[in-house]
């Protein structure tokens, strides 16, 4: 596949900002060793291990990019199921979620079945699984159950496949450049993510949501928003959009970005929980660095698909 250009230039600037974050951290570690500190490194050592996987994938073409996130859906359900009770008349419903209608929605994706792929889980997949509980008998606490799984189903796989179904719009003198959407959305949104982390270290006082998210600060949010909005319209050449517009989708989808991640601290509250796993080294799960991506993905793929392709 010919990556575009500017996919490698975003790739070699990242690149770099790790080497200066990587000598940054061995500096405070020769200095002040600290919880703090070996926090800050293992989250930038997960990341070079990201940035390598993804500039790899990205090589590879947009077969590798729908099964990387096809597995990265399943990791992330998994890590969603072990968090929510089950029982035995339950494994039915999740083999299906797991070996069927995982690998179905990606399937339409790759053949750009946007009519089935828009429906599956949220139709089909929805009525099947509670159908399967039931036909075991099992009736305690059964809407409970389903619903978790269900909504695991929906957060993890079919929000999710929406980044690679990006690669599927057909978007007027765009054509053969649906990867650099991708890495727009991935972009901005992580760049959100990692920017409210530090303007709230820096400028944090004062909380939004103490009872579900103590760690997240207007400050923060403000700090990050605004920032990662700025990054989006400075980007809008590798985008359909003009700069105002690449800005305004930026600031959409951090917006809901944010919202989707609180919604997710929310769930980790309920379960007792700080996070989703420790796959990642000093980021917890998959779930934890995907959370806002679950919810920005469904809302830039519609509002672009709606706007921009024909």
């Amino acid at each position: 596949m010919n990556v575009p250009h500017e996919a490698v230039l975003i790739f070699a600037g990242l690149g770099v900002a790790l080497l200066v974050a990587s000598v940054v951290g061995y500096v405070l570690h020769s200095r002040a060793a600290g919880a703090a500190v070996e926090n800050l490194n293992a989250r930038i050592r997960a990341w070079w291990v990201m940035i390598a996987i993804s500039g790899g994938v990205l090589v590879a073409g947009n077969g590798a990019i729908v099964a990387l996130f096809g597995l990265l859906s399943f990791l992330a359900l998994r890590e969603f199921v072990t968090q929510t009770p089950v029982r035995r008349a339950d494994h039915t419903a999740l083999f299906v979620s797991f070996f069927l209608a995982l690998p179905v929605q990606y399937v339409l994706v790759e053949v750009e079945w946007y009519g089935l792929f828009a429906i599956f889980i949220p139709v089909y997949a929805f009525l099947t699984i509670p159908i399967l509980s039931a036909v075991f008998a099992d009736a305690q606490k059964f809407l409970q159950r389903t619903a978790e799984t269900q909504w695991g189903l929906m957060i993890c796989v079919y929000c999710l496949s929406h980044v690679p179904a990006l690669l599927t719009l057909h978007i007027p003198g765009y054509q053969g450049r649906g990867a650099l959407l991708v890495v727009f959305l991935m972009l901005v949104v992580q760049a959100s993510d990692v920017l409210q982390y530090i303007w709230g270290k820096l400028l944090g006082r004062h909380q939004i949501a103490p009872r579900v998210s103590p760690a997240k600060t207007v400050e923060g949010f403000v700090g990050g928003v605004v920032s990662a909005t700025l990054l989006g319209a400075a980007l809008w050449q590798i985008t359909p959009f003009s700069p105002v517009g690449a800005g305004a989708m930026a600031l959409l989808i951090t917006l809901v970005g944010f919202l989707g991640g609180l919604v997710m601290s929310a769930i980790k509250r309920d379960r007792g929980i700080k996070d989703w796993g420790q796959l990642l080294e000093g980021h917890g799960g998959m779930l934890d660095r995907l959370d806002s991506v679950c919810f920005s993905a469904p809302i830039f793929f519609h509002v672009t698909r709606y706007y921009f392709a024909n």
